[in-house]
């Protein structure tokens, strides 16, 4: 059973920044290629950015400029989040790419 476990969200006043972690427990193949999703209340859950297979990265077009998403060699997936606005408040999962595989979800708000 793959587990995947999201940490660091919180909550942060509007201009602050985050760091989102997630502890992928496949393979180091399977866990080579994530993302990032959010689903805020009463909203479908979007892709928030990801680290496909080859490297590739990819972010939605609102937070290109403020989130960089990163991985280790120890099969961990970042999510930097900065300069935050209340629109990017959500529950935060991480999901490994062509699976049913998804964290249990990290709540992100920011508020003043």
């Amino acid at each position: 059973q793959v587990q995947l476990v999201e940490s660091g969200g919180g909550l942060v006043q509007p201009g602050g920044s985050l760091r989102l972690s997630c502890a992928c427990s496949a393979s180091i193949f399977t866990c080579s290629a994530m993302g990032w999703y959010r689903q805020a209340p009463g909203k479908q859950r979007e892709m928030v950015a990801g680290i496909r297979r080859g490297g590739i990265i990819n972010y939605a077009d609102s937070v290109k400029g403020r989130f960089t998403v990163s991985r280790d060699n120890a099969k961990n997936v970042y999510l930097q989040m900065n300069s935050l606005k209340p629109e990017d408040s959500a529950v935060y999962y991480c999901h490994v790419d062509g699976s049913n595989y998804w964290g249990q979800g990290t709540q992100v708000t920011v508020s003043s």
